[in-house]
């Protein structure tokens, strides 16, 4: 059998662990012990998917099994939320200059900032959804005194707008749009995460 775990391979041993199951059972049983979790299974080039684990997790293994984990620990997402607070507050003031860079033709600076915004957003739901896995740790993130999802809904209007902004080249609501509603919302994400 190959076992991968974050893309490295590793060397073990199976004790009575005799199919796909009671490999995965025993592996997330040491997960737990360090405060990690799977959150991703590839059995044989093949995402396994929740509803599957009774049919694949009965089958045996054999020497041309081939399982592929991906983990992620308490730490991982500490990390993660670490940097997501830094790129908040390196970007938030950036934002408030954006309509300048528009306006002196500094788009393409413009742009990557836009991007930077967008990889920042995605890494920072991506980060928030992963950190319900470990509730005792994390408690209910609350941005502006508001849950996740509140937030997230007033937030997504916002985001779409500036969206349709940047499909117009409407600078001047670009510019409006990333001062007075997205900088200071990523302010207060970066408030909202706690050391």
């Amino acid at each position: 059998m190959e076992f991968f775990v974050n893309n490295n391979k590793l060397d073990i041993t199976l004790e009575n662990e005799k199919t796909i199951g009671d490999v995965l059972r025993s592996f997330e049983e040491e997960c737990a012990k360090n405060n990690a979790t799977t959150i991703k299974v590839i059995i044989n080039g093949k995402t396994m998917r929740a509803e599957d684990f009774d049919s694949v997790g009965s089958q045996e293994i054999n020497d041309s099994t081939k399982l592929e984990l991906t983990v992620i620990s308490q730490d991982d997402i500490s990390e993660n939320f670490k940097n997501i607070k830094l790129r908040c507050q390196e970007i938030a003031p950036s934002l408030q200059e954006i309509s300048v860079k528009l306006q002196t033709g500094k788009d393409k600076e413009a742009n990557a900032l836009i991007a930077q915004l967008a990889d920042l957003l995605d890494n920072f739901c991506h980060t928030a959804s992963l950190s319900s896995l470990f509730p005792d740790k994390f408690k209910e993130l609350l941005i502006d005194g508001k849950s996740f999802s509140d937030f997230f809904a007033d937030f997504t209007q916002i985001l779409n707008d500036f969206e349709q902004a940047i499909a117009s080249k409407d600078t001047v609501l670009i510019g409006d749009l990333s001062e007075y509603e997205i900088s200071p919302r990523l302010l207060a994400i970066a408030d909202a995460i706690k050391e």
